[in-house]
């Protein structure tokens, strides 16, 4: 198995920070793309969120694995130079600063397609160009909360953010597959090449991963409510306490299904019968009764009973678990998808990214310290110790 992967050979550079960036270059990192990180010299500032992974932060472990810390002061004339040669030499360059402040540095999609048209530009910001909004800052949450999905989340009067941070994760998967797409595109092209600008907001993304609920809205004028750990779309589909103690969740998505659910599972040929739950907005309709009498059943049952019954029947079904479970999911263990990684204070576990690519390996590199390869790669440009020894000097007095 090799660890080269289809990116190999392909160098990205990125002004990044936060969630959305850093897990775009990391995606390209996972396909074997070199990504040297440029941070400012007190460093991307999730590195401080916390200091639970050997006193590093946990967002930045998370997003950061496998690439090259350069620190450069990108406000000081030797930072810009420094930067300027190493996107001659780079085949991408993502950036995902405050609004105005790539244009305020010389470095936004305009500036460098005059500069470096060979070069593929990745704009990540919050509300996209040419609107109201953006101006405005934008955090997971806020955004989140700007597009609906708070709204949809939680319980009716009690919205709430879904737990992971979708705007921030799904922004940089449809960066990173852009970014893929172009790449492809350019290497099937015999033309020269043309700057190759792309940008993609976190209030578009949000908008997307809505389609369902905004579909349903602009067809019925109807503004679903949040159903907790279920959906408000199909039913029976939550989830239910057991005997043991355990909390299982059972689903149906179609009308053969709920045939098999209340027939098998169940055993209640009088619900499989009753022409009031016949299709799947019946039974939406009817949703408060069947949790009912589904909580009932559950509560008479242990987890795995459940479970096992569910599976012959052909029902879809799950258990709820706490993070501290999924360390030690057996899934993952059979499976061997834990892997260690280096971090400036220890090694670490961090979960194999979610491609399998049969025959190669995730290069699954370490967390870099601040600045740990600024030396190595400041020479690899060329640049002559004095010029280190400068930077390095603006670095640090940009920095008291």
């Amino acid at each position: 198995m090799t660890g080269a992967g289809p990116l190999a050979g392909v160098t990205v550079v990125s002004v990044e920070q936060a969630v959305s960036a850093p897990l775009c270059t990391r995606a390209l990192g996972d396909l074997g793309a070199r990504v040297i990180k440029v941070e400012a010299p007190g460093g991307d500032f999730t590195r401080y969120y916390d200091d639970v992974v050997h006193g590093l932060a946990a967002h930045f472990v998370w997003v950061n694995r496998g690439k090259e810390s350069l620190v450069l002061d990108l406000k000081s004339v030797q930072g810009t130079r420094a930067l300027h040669l190493l996107l001659e030499r780079a085949d991408v360059f993502v950036s995902n600063l405050a609004p105005g402040s790539a244009a305020k540095l010389g470095i936004s999609a305009n500036d460098l397609a005059a500069r470096h048209p060979d070069l593929i530009t990745m704009e990540i910001d919050g509300y996209g160009s040419g609107g109201p909004l953006s101006h405005k800052r934008a955090y997971d949450l806020l955004v989140q909360a700007e597009a609906g999905a708070c709204a949809i989340t939680g319980l009716p009067g009690e919205p709430a953010k879904p737990g992971p941070p979708m705007a921030d994760v799904c922004t940089g998967l449809y960066a990173a597959l852009s970014i893929t797409a172009l790449l492809v595109e350019r290497g099937r092209s015999a033309a020269p090449h043309s700057p190759a600008m792309a940008s993609v907001s976190m209030f578009d993304t949000m908008t997307e991963l809505m389609g369902y609920a905004l579909t349903y809205t602009r067809h019925t004028g109807v503004d679903q409510q949040p159903a907790g750990m279920g959906s408000p779309a199909v039913a029976p589909y939550g989830a239910y306490e057991t005997a043991d103690g355990h909390t299982v969740v059972l689903g149906t998505t179609n009308d053969r299904e709920w045939q098999r659910y209340a027939r098998d599972l169940l055993g209640r040929p009088d619900l499989a019968d009753d022409p009031g739950l016949a299709t799947t907005a019946d039974r939406v309709a009817a949703r408060e009764r069947l949790d009912a009498e589904i909580s009932r059943w559950c509560a008479r049952h242990t987890l795995q009973d459940i479970q096992s019954a569910a599976d012959t029947a052909g029902i879809g079904n799950s258990k709820l678990n706490t993070p501290s479970e999924v360390l030690r999911h057996p899934q993952h263990t059979a499976r061997d998808r834990w892997f260690e990684i280096g971090t400036p204070g220890g090694p670490t576990m961090a979960p194999l990214p979610p491609p399998v690519l049969r025959g190669r390996r995730a290069p699954m590199g370490d967390v870099p310290a601040l600045g740990e390869h600024t030396e190595s790669i400041l020479r690899e440009l060329g640049l002559i110790t004095m010029e280190l020894t400068t930077m390095s000097e603006e670095s640090a007095n940009s920095d008291t």
